[in-house]
Protein backbone atom coordinates (compact mmCIF):
# COMPACT_ATOMS: atom_id res chain seq x y z
CA UNK A 1 0.00 0.00 0.00
CA UNK A 2 1.34 3.90 -0.78
CA UNK A 3 1.87 5.44 2.04
CA UNK A 4 0.10 8.52 0.28
CA UNK A 5 -3.34 8.61 -1.05
CA UNK A 6 -5.25 11.23 -3.76
CA UNK A 7 -8.35 13.43 -2.59
CA UNK A 8 -9.16 11.96 -6.06
CA UNK A 9 -9.52 8.00 -4.49
CA UNK A 10 -12.96 7.02 -3.64
CA UNK A 11 -11.65 5.39 -0.73
CA UNK A 12 -11.38 8.55 0.95
CA UNK A 13 -15.52 8.51 1.33
CA UNK A 14 -15.80 4.80 2.18
CA UNK A 15 -17.72 4.09 5.34
CA UNK A 16 -15.75 1.73 6.34
CA UNK A 17 -12.41 3.41 6.63
CA UNK A 18 -11.31 5.93 9.67
CA UNK A 19 -10.56 9.08 8.71
CA UNK A 20 -8.53 10.96 11.13
CA UNK A 21 -7.95 15.07 11.34
CA UNK A 22 -4.85 15.84 13.13
CA UNK A 23 -4.28 19.52 14.15
CA UNK A 24 -1.98 20.98 16.11
CA UNK A 25 -1.62 24.56 18.33
CA UNK A 26 -3.80 26.26 20.75
CA UNK A 27 -6.84 26.82 17.98
CA UNK A 28 -6.75 23.17 16.83
CA UNK A 29 -10.16 22.86 17.50
CA UNK A 30 -11.49 25.75 16.37
CA UNK A 31 -9.80 25.31 12.94
CA UNK A 32 -11.42 21.99 13.13
CA UNK A 33 -14.91 23.37 12.81
CA UNK A 34 -14.12 25.87 10.22
CA UNK A 35 -14.06 22.81 8.10
CA UNK A 36 -12.85 19.13 7.99
CA UNK A 37 -13.31 15.90 5.90
CA UNK A 38 -17.14 14.96 6.70
CA UNK A 39 -16.69 11.92 9.00
CA UNK A 40 -13.24 13.22 10.10
CA UNK A 41 -12.24 12.18 13.32
CA UNK A 42 -10.91 15.51 15.33
CA UNK A 43 -7.39 14.78 17.09
CA UNK A 44 -5.15 16.56 18.19
CA UNK A 45 -0.87 16.23 18.27
CA UNK A 46 -0.25 17.62 22.12
CA UNK A 47 -3.39 15.01 23.44
CA UNK A 48 -3.36 12.32 21.75
CA UNK A 49 -0.03 11.63 19.61
CA UNK A 50 2.23 12.96 23.10
CA UNK A 51 2.61 12.94 26.28
CA UNK A 52 3.03 15.40 28.44
CA UNK A 53 6.28 16.13 29.88
CA UNK A 54 7.31 17.07 33.06
CA UNK A 55 10.85 17.47 31.89
CA UNK A 56 11.46 17.77 28.13
CA UNK A 57 15.09 17.10 28.61
CA UNK A 58 14.21 13.67 29.38
CA UNK A 59 12.12 12.74 26.00
CA UNK A 60 11.90 16.21 24.11
CA UNK A 61 8.71 18.44 24.00
CA UNK A 62 6.15 15.43 22.49
CA UNK A 63 7.49 12.33 23.45
CA UNK A 64 5.17 9.70 22.33
CA UNK A 65 2.28 8.58 24.49
CA UNK A 66 2.48 4.83 26.58
CA UNK A 67 1.67 2.16 24.56
CA UNK A 68 -1.26 1.44 26.66
CA UNK A 69 -2.77 4.99 25.76
CA UNK A 70 -1.91 4.70 22.52
CA UNK A 71 -4.07 1.82 22.63
CA UNK A 72 -7.22 3.36 24.55
CA UNK A 73 -6.70 6.14 22.11
CA UNK A 74 -7.20 3.54 19.06
CA UNK A 75 -10.53 2.17 20.67
CA UNK A 76 -11.67 5.50 21.14
CA UNK A 77 -11.67 6.28 17.48
CA UNK A 78 -13.37 2.72 16.93
CA UNK A 79 -9.53 0.90 15.11
CA UNK A 80 -8.86 -2.59 14.90
CA UNK A 81 -5.63 -3.81 13.81
CA UNK A 82 -7.48 -4.39 10.44
CA UNK A 83 -8.96 -1.06 10.29
CA UNK A 84 -7.88 1.35 7.28
CA UNK A 85 -7.29 4.24 8.28
CA UNK A 86 -6.40 7.49 6.32
CA UNK A 87 -4.96 10.47 8.32
CA UNK A 88 -4.12 14.37 7.42
CA UNK A 89 -3.97 18.03 8.77
CA UNK A 90 -4.02 21.35 7.76
CA UNK A 91 0.01 21.47 7.23
CA UNK A 92 0.76 19.15 4.40
CA UNK A 93 1.19 16.19 6.92
CA UNK A 94 3.73 18.58 8.87
CA UNK A 95 2.15 18.89 12.10
CA UNK A 96 0.54 15.83 12.69
CA UNK A 97 -0.03 13.98 9.88
CA UNK A 98 2.80 12.40 9.16
CA UNK A 99 3.23 11.30 13.20
CA UNK A 100 0.08 9.66 13.33
CA UNK A 101 1.07 7.38 10.01
CA UNK A 102 4.64 6.66 11.21
CA UNK A 103 3.34 6.24 15.00
CA UNK A 104 0.62 3.41 13.61
CA UNK A 105 3.21 1.73 11.46
CA UNK A 106 5.45 1.86 14.43
CA UNK A 107 3.21 -0.40 15.91
CA UNK A 108 2.66 -2.70 12.52
CA UNK A 109 -0.83 -1.09 11.82
CA UNK A 110 0.52 -1.33 8.25
CA UNK A 111 -2.82 -0.15 6.59
CA UNK A 112 -2.76 3.39 7.12
CA UNK A 113 -2.57 6.50 4.65
CA UNK A 114 -2.00 9.92 4.69
CA UNK A 115 -3.95 12.60 2.79
CA UNK A 116 -1.43 14.34 -0.24
CA UNK A 117 -1.48 17.85 -0.12
CA UNK A 118 -3.76 17.28 2.93
CA UNK A 119 -6.67 20.12 3.94
CA UNK A 120 -5.33 22.21 1.18
CA UNK A 121 -5.70 19.33 -1.55
CA UNK A 122 -9.75 18.88 -0.32
CA UNK A 123 -10.36 22.33 -0.76
CA UNK A 124 -8.60 22.83 -4.11
CA UNK A 125 -10.53 19.81 -5.31
CA UNK A 126 -13.96 21.39 -4.38
CA UNK A 127 -14.44 19.27 -1.94
CA UNK A 128 -17.42 19.98 0.44
CA UNK A 129 -16.24 20.22 4.16
CA UNK A 130 -18.50 19.73 7.00
CA UNK A 131 -18.51 21.89 10.04
CA UNK A 132 -19.98 19.06 12.41
CA UNK A 133 -18.90 17.89 15.59
CA UNK A 134 -18.18 13.91 14.48
CA UNK A 135 -17.64 12.16 17.19
CA UNK A 136 -16.44 8.51 16.67
CA UNK A 137 -18.13 5.04 17.75
CA UNK A 138 -15.46 3.04 19.97
CA UNK A 139 -14.52 0.06 18.96
CA UNK A 140 -16.11 -2.97 20.37
CA UNK A 141 -12.56 -4.96 21.31
CA UNK A 142 -10.26 -3.07 22.88
CA UNK A 143 -7.27 -2.36 20.54
CA UNK A 144 -4.38 -4.81 21.75
CA UNK A 145 -1.57 -2.82 23.56
CA UNK A 146 1.51 -2.62 20.95
CA UNK A 147 4.98 -4.44 22.65
CA UNK A 148 7.13 -1.08 21.37
CA UNK A 149 6.96 1.50 19.23
CA UNK A 150 9.61 0.42 16.45
CA UNK A 151 12.15 1.54 14.54
CA UNK A 152 13.05 4.63 17.10
CA UNK A 153 16.18 5.51 18.78
CA UNK A 154 17.71 7.10 22.10
CA UNK A 155 19.99 10.08 22.57
CA UNK A 156 22.84 7.74 23.28
CA UNK A 157 22.86 5.98 20.00
CA UNK A 158 22.26 9.34 18.51
CA UNK A 159 25.72 10.77 19.91
CA UNK A 160 27.37 7.65 18.28
CA UNK A 161 25.51 7.60 15.19
CA UNK A 162 26.54 11.44 14.16
CA UNK A 163 30.27 10.68 14.18
CA UNK A 164 29.85 7.34 12.56
CA UNK A 165 30.81 7.76 8.93
CA UNK A 166 28.59 4.68 8.19
CA UNK A 167 25.55 6.62 9.72
CA UNK A 168 24.22 9.46 9.01
CA UNK A 169 21.93 11.55 11.48
CA UNK A 170 19.49 13.95 9.73
CA UNK A 171 18.02 17.46 10.85
CA UNK A 172 14.86 18.34 9.24
CA UNK A 173 14.83 21.74 10.84
CA UNK A 174 14.61 25.68 8.45
CA UNK A 175 18.38 26.01 7.75
CA UNK A 176 18.44 29.32 10.25
CA UNK A 177 17.65 26.79 13.05
CA UNK A 178 19.86 24.31 12.07
CA UNK A 179 23.02 26.91 11.98
CA UNK A 180 21.98 28.28 15.00
CA UNK A 181 20.90 31.67 13.45
CA UNK A 182 17.35 31.36 15.49
CA UNK A 183 16.01 29.19 17.55
CA UNK A 184 12.02 30.18 18.08
CA UNK A 185 11.14 27.05 20.46
CA UNK A 186 13.57 25.77 21.97
CA UNK A 187 16.43 27.08 24.59
CA UNK A 188 19.89 26.97 22.50
CA UNK A 189 19.83 26.95 18.99
CA UNK A 190 22.59 25.14 16.51
CA UNK A 191 22.31 21.26 15.72
CA UNK A 192 24.02 17.89 17.02
CA UNK A 193 27.34 17.27 15.77
CA UNK A 194 27.75 15.55 13.18
CA UNK A 195 24.12 15.99 11.48
CA UNK A 196 23.38 17.16 8.04
CA UNK A 197 20.80 19.37 7.29
CA UNK A 198 17.59 18.56 5.05
CA UNK A 199 15.23 20.81 5.17
CA UNK A 200 11.61 18.77 5.37
CA UNK A 201 9.79 21.10 3.37
CA UNK A 202 12.38 20.53 0.66
CA UNK A 203 9.95 16.85 -0.34
CA UNK A 204 7.16 19.52 -1.12
CA UNK A 205 6.14 20.71 -4.67
CA UNK A 206 4.81 24.17 -4.49
CA UNK A 207 1.25 23.15 -4.01
CA UNK A 208 1.94 21.57 -0.93
CA UNK A 209 2.21 18.14 -2.18
CA UNK A 210 5.42 15.56 -1.90
CA UNK A 211 7.66 15.19 -4.76
CA UNK A 212 7.07 12.57 -6.99
CA UNK A 213 8.41 9.55 -5.65
CA UNK A 214 11.32 9.57 -8.48
CA UNK A 215 12.23 13.04 -7.43
CA UNK A 216 11.71 12.35 -3.94
CA UNK A 217 14.43 9.31 -4.26
CA UNK A 218 17.14 11.76 -5.91
CA UNK A 219 16.78 13.86 -3.16
CA UNK A 220 17.11 11.62 -0.06
CA UNK A 221 20.32 9.88 -1.99
CA UNK A 222 21.81 13.51 -2.20
CA UNK A 223 22.24 13.29 1.51
CA UNK A 224 21.82 9.39 2.33
CA UNK A 225 24.50 8.57 -0.45
CA UNK A 226 24.79 4.76 -0.36
CA UNK A 227 24.17 4.42 3.64
CA UNK A 228 21.99 1.91 4.21
CA UNK A 229 18.49 2.62 4.95
CA UNK A 230 18.33 1.24 8.45
CA UNK A 231 21.71 3.22 9.33
CA UNK A 232 19.60 6.47 8.60
CA UNK A 233 18.42 9.02 12.04
CA UNK A 234 15.74 11.28 11.38
CA UNK A 235 15.22 14.35 13.82
CA UNK A 236 13.59 17.80 13.75
CA UNK A 237 13.28 19.77 16.91
CA UNK A 238 10.66 17.34 19.03
CA UNK A 239 9.79 14.24 16.54
CA UNK A 240 7.17 15.67 14.54
CA UNK A 241 8.22 17.48 11.28
CA UNK A 242 11.01 14.38 11.24
CA UNK A 243 7.99 11.82 10.43
CA UNK A 244 6.68 14.53 7.54
CA UNK A 245 10.84 13.19 6.06
CA UNK A 246 10.21 9.77 7.06
CA UNK A 247 7.27 9.21 5.14
CA UNK A 248 8.11 10.80 2.00
CA UNK A 249 11.27 8.66 2.14
CA UNK A 250 8.89 5.49 2.30
CA UNK A 251 7.33 7.14 -0.44
CA UNK A 252 10.65 7.24 -2.23
CA UNK A 253 11.12 3.32 -1.57
CA UNK A 254 13.78 4.18 1.32
CA UNK A 255 12.43 1.50 4.03
CA UNK A 256 14.16 1.40 7.32
CA UNK A 257 15.09 5.06 8.84
CA UNK A 258 14.73 5.57 12.42
CA UNK A 259 13.08 8.46 14.47
CA UNK A 260 14.74 10.29 17.35
CA UNK A 261 11.72 11.28 19.15
CA UNK A 262 13.42 13.54 21.43
CA UNK A 263 15.10 15.33 18.46
CA UNK A 264 16.80 18.49 19.18
CA UNK A 265 14.27 19.61 22.22
CA UNK A 266 15.81 17.12 24.46
CA UNK A 267 19.45 17.23 23.21
CA UNK A 268 19.51 20.90 23.31
CA UNK A 269 18.54 20.41 27.18
CA UNK A 270 21.45 18.12 28.27
CA UNK A 271 24.16 20.22 28.44
CA UNK A 272 26.00 18.21 24.98
CA UNK A 273 28.07 19.82 22.61
CA UNK A 274 26.47 21.96 20.30
CA UNK A 275 27.85 23.24 17.05
CA UNK A 276 26.60 26.02 14.75
CA UNK A 277 26.82 27.20 11.02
Amino acid sequence: MSPLIEITDPKIFDPSVIIVDVRAGANARERYFQGHLPNAIFATLDDDLAAHPDAPAVGGRHPLPSLQDFAETLTRWGLTPDTHVIVYDDKSAAMGGARLWWMLRSIGHTNVQVLDGGLKAATDAGVELSTADYQPTAAAVTYPIPEEYKHTVDLEEVKQAAQDEGRVVIDVREGARYQGLTEPLDLVAGHIPGAVNLFYSNSLSPEGKYLTSQALASLYKDTIGDIKPENVIVHCGSGVTACHTLLGMEHAGITGPKLYVGSWSEWSRRGLPIATQ
